[in-house]
């Protein structure tokens, strides 16, 4: 699991712990990593912690020889870091557009080959699921990288499906809406203020998930039958009844 240490990735760690696996968690936020370990295992799984950068080549190897080394062979990839800061294309920093597009799209990657080598070695089969955004798939004002960076993520997954086929290993991309997780917490109130803009535009709702809906829809893809793929998934949450 990369980005495990809240939110989605925490739930989805904790649903798989309650099947009883062994769940490695990856985050860059080193000081996360025990608590969201000890929440593995109080679940009912083994949790096994490391620091990762997914931008960072060798620290996603790091990460997975680490993983590997406590756990033994992965068969279940979650690609689910990922992170950006809105605003105007042109007043955005360069280091913010880059961390956009690192964190969701190049992270993902570097994260899937290494763990795609292991896999393929030990021939077992396996899944990789790629956690996407609706913004991938809308025309998201203010939310350029962010939106263009899952837009590859979901390209990726879906030419990683002609590329395993016939190896056992499944390739899953699970578009998610409006869900409450930490992902604007570090925004400045200047870049919370576009949250009020997207509402005027119709972008935002109002209707949000929780952290574990959408863990439950990564379950149920990996608990599917072998030679069943659910390749891609979109969970959106339901209006309020009137």
């Amino acid at each position: 699991m990369t980005g495990a240490t809240a939110g989605i990735g925490l739930a989805t760690a904790e649903a798989f712990a309650a099947l009883g696996w062994r769940v490695a968690i990856g985050a860059r936020r080193h000081e996360r990593l025990a608590s969201a370990v000890k929440a593995v295992e109080n679940a009912g799984g083994r949790g096994f912690g490391h620091p990762l950068d997914v931008s960072d080549p060798d620290s996603v190897e790091a990460f997975c020889t680490a993983a590997e080394k406590a756990l033994g062979p992965v068969h279940v990839l979650v690609n689910n870091a990922g992170g950006a800061r809105p605003g105007k294309l042109h007043e955005l920093a360069v280091a913010d557009i880059f961390a956009a597009v690192a964190s969701s799209l190049l992270g993902s990657l570097y994260v899937t080959r290494r763990v795609l080598q292991g896999m393929l070695a030990h021939g077992e089969g396996g899944d990789v699921v790629f956690i996407s955004s609706r913004a991938a798939a809308l025309a998201w004002p203010r939310n350029a990288p962010y939106g263009a960076a899952k837009a590859g993520v979901e390209n990726a997954a879906a030419a990683l499906r002609g590329e395993l086929e016939g190896t056992g290993i499944r390739s899953t991309l699970v578009r998610v809406g409006d869900t409450v997780t930490e992902f604007g917490s570090a925004w400045t109130p200047d870049q919370m203020a576009d949250v009020g803009y997207w509402h005027q535009i119709g972008l935002v709702k109002g209707a949000v998930m929780q952290p574990a809906d959408v863990a439950a829809a990564v379950v149920a893809a990996v608990a599917a039958p072998r030679g069943v793929a659910l390749e891609t998934i979109v969970v959106n949450p339901q209006p309020p009844k009137a």
